[in-house]
């Protein structure tokens, strides 16, 4: 049996697959447009299940970080494959960041030929003639017009193939104390690079399983983790939770997604925790298994 500060780490795996992800570089004259930018362009892209993208901020960035020297954000999004990755990115950035005051966006991966995606040289079309091209250091931006000056857009972007659906479930005596707990574990897992947790706020309150009881559905309530199903269906809670919290991480890598289970699992080891357990379908919904007991004792 393990345990981290009295709570029980269960002996399991969580299930994850292989998804393709970009890295927008994102930046603006004020670190508050950049962040707003960021937020906009990350909307809506919590779940693949019913979105074209998971996405979110990946990271604040300072001007020594950027390639004009302004304030920006690192934002990371993943999708099934690249032909719905540059759909997505080409549509998001048009109407998100093109559209927000000062805005430029910029490449966040390394060019590997075969696997990019074309950004800036979509985009370009909406300068209507008027757009302008230029290339340093072998890599090709477009400018184009807009009514507060230009904006600027790199013409390719790079991806790599990266891993999504990494979890972790948090039961917890209390709806605070759960929420407390989970709200711990983003905090740590913000400082591991290369992850988001594309759900609102990271949190996920409505963990679904795969399939439904309504043929049309690919997903429904993780029914054996509500606590008002307790009784009527399989559950899987002991008697003392009351609450379950998931938290869904999608990274560059595995190694990535792998660290962030462990900080994110350490940080959530709080108070009112009875357990920390994770999601998986028996090994059949994706091909990468993050055994937590594994990645705890690692």
């Amino acid at each position: 049996m393990l345990t981290i500060n009295n709570v029980l780490i269960e002996d399991t795996f969580a299930e994850a697959f292989p998804m393709t992800a970009a890295r927008l570089v994102i930046t603006a004259e004020t670190p508050g447009w950049a962040r707003t930018t960021g937020q906009v362009v990350t909307g809506y892209a919590s779940s693949v299940i019913g979105c074209d993208v998971e996405a979110a901020i990946e990271r604040t960035l300072r001007p020594d970080e950027t390639i004009d020297d302004r304030p920006g954000v690192s934002v990371l999004m993943f999708a099934f494959n690249r032909d719905a990755l540059q759909k997505a990115v080409i549509s998001r950035v048009g109407q998100c960041v093109l559209t927000c005051p000062t805005t430029a966006c910029y490449n966040g991966l390394s060019l590997v030929k075969g696997k990019t995606i074309r950004v800036g040289g979509n985009l370009r079309f909406f300068g209507d003639g008027h757009q302008i091209s230029k290339k340093l250091n072998d890599r090709r931006y477009w400018r184009l017009p807009v009514m507060d000056g230009e904006f600027v857009c790199e013409d390719v972007f790079g991806t790599v193939k990266g891993v999504g659906g990494g979890n972790f479930l948090i039961l917890a005596e209390t709806q605070k104390a759960g929420l407390a707990a989970a709200e711990a574990a983003v905090l740590a897992i913000g400082g591991v690079p290369g992850v988001i947790l594309p759900f609102p706020g990271g949190i996920v309150r409505s963990g679904s399983k795969v399939g439904s009881k309504y043929k049309k559905l690919r997903a429904s309530t993780n029914d054996a983790y509500c606590p008002t199903l307790r009784g009527s269906v399989a559950s899987k809670l002991p008697d003392n939770v009351n609450a379950v919290y998931e938290l869904v991480i999608d990274g560059i890598d595995q190694p990535a997604v792998e660290q962030a289970t462990r900080v994110g699992i350490r940080a959530a080891c709080q108070p009112g925790v009875v357990a920390i357990t994770a999601g998986n379908y028996g090994g059949n919904l994706g091909p990468v298994h993050l055994y937590l007991h594994r990645l705890m004792q690692a």
